[in-house]
């Protein structure tokens, strides 16, 4: 593993961005977006995904120069075209213009259709914490997710963020609507490690734990129109008796904010034809409901009462998103780690682009 600081990382992205003819304005959101998830330890969506970002730009399934279109728009509403751009730039625009709307309105709703991976949901429902808000922030993915008792994968890990205004900083739920997100397994299989639960089934709704095999499975159902069988296991994991039914509901609803209001692709046939996610996105003002400083107290409050109740000897209660803000603080001070097969991914890129690759602390 090496140790870059997030600042040369930050750095490094912009330019490689750059190179791929994002705007400069672009390039920085971009780059933010994965300098954030590696600084809050979630790997999975930090700059191990920058070579397959780069793939998808020389396949024309990204198109960098193409701007969001606003299609329509209501004080409380907004419906974007991504126009196959990076999903991250239609999503900040949405978040953005939702604050404003909110400030006024109490609550506002935008849909994206035509859009890319958008990295994680949580940055943009934090942009309307920080601003005061509840934020919503949902999107669907290629097909990866096996519904209950199905031996094939036909939904997305499908992303589900909701945050809420707190002290000392917001609260920040973020997660798959499966049992892990799929770029986990991939950051595995790079590690060459093998998977410590059960996420993964094969054909047979055998349980895999071979990194590797599973990411295999992964991108044959997620990128060809090939159903070798097996996927992602849904929350509840591989039997119906511990409530896999209830990880499928929640996949679905996520579908439908998703793909279906924005009249793209579910996630079943984003690996084929246009290649297109939706996302959907959510804006509340908690104050017309009550003072937001008390609002505030209160879920603080409600936090404490919970990490204090009687625990298991050696463990620690954790509200979401406390382990989170922990590595935040020390990846800030002391740098995030790269796994190696990412490490040459990125002097790859380096050499190819002629710029600096990031250099080790």
């Amino acid at each position: 593993m090496m140790k870059i600081s997030s600042s040369a990382e930050a750095t490094f992205l912009e330019q490689v961005f750059a190179k791929y003819d994002f705007s400069k304005e672009d390039s920085a959101l971009l780059a933010d977006t994965l300098v954030d998830a590696d600084l809050r330890g979630i790997s999975s969506h930090g700059i191990q995904r920058l070579a397959w970002y780069l793939n998808m730009i020389k396949e024309h399934i990204i198109e960098p120069k193409n701007k969001p279109i606003i299609l329509k728009e209501t004080p409380t509403s907004l419906l974007i075209d991504a126009n196959q751009n990076m999903g991250h730039i239609a999503s900040a625009l949405a978040m953005k213009s939702l604050i404003e709307k909110t400030k006024k309105s109490v609550i506002s709703v935008a849909v994206i259709r035509n859009s890319n991976h958008f990295g994680t949901a949580g940055y943009y429902s934090r942009m309307a914490a920080e601003a005061g808000l509840i934020g919503i922030s949902n999107t669907n993915t290629r097909p990866l997710v096996v519904p209950t008792n199905s031996k094939d994968a036909f939904l997305g890990s499908n992303a589900f963020a909701f945050t809420f205004p707190a002290d000392p900083h917001p609260f920040v739920f973020d997660g798959a609507t499966s049992v892990v997100s799929g770029g986990k397994i991939q950051l595995l299989a790079k590690k060459g490690e093998q998977i410590p639960g059960e996420w993964a089934i094969d054909g047979d709704r055998g349980v895999v734990k071979d990194a590797n095999a599973a990411e295999d499975i992964l991108s044959k159902v997620a990128f060809t129109e090939e159903q070798p069988g097996g996927g992602v296991l849904t929350l509840g994991g591989n039997s119906e008796e511990n409530s896999n039914y209830k990880g499928f509901g929640n996949s679905l609803v996520v579908e439908l904010l998703t793909g279906i209001l924005a009249q793209g692709s579910i996630s079943a046939d984003t690996n084929t034809g246009k290649h297109d996610f939706s996302q959907f996105f959510m804006a509340i003002d908690p104050s017309f409901f009550g003072d937001l400083e008390v609002l505030k107290g209160n879920v603080e409050s409600m936090f404490d009462r919970i990490r204090n109740l009687d625990k298991l000897p050696g463990t620690q209660i954790m509200i979401p998103g406390d382990r989170e803000y922990k590595r935040y603080d020390e990846n800030k001070a002391h740098g995030v780690s790269i796994d190696d097969t990412t490490t040459k991914q990125l002097q790859d890129i380096a050499t190819e682009l002629n710029i600096q690759s990031p250099a080790a602390l």
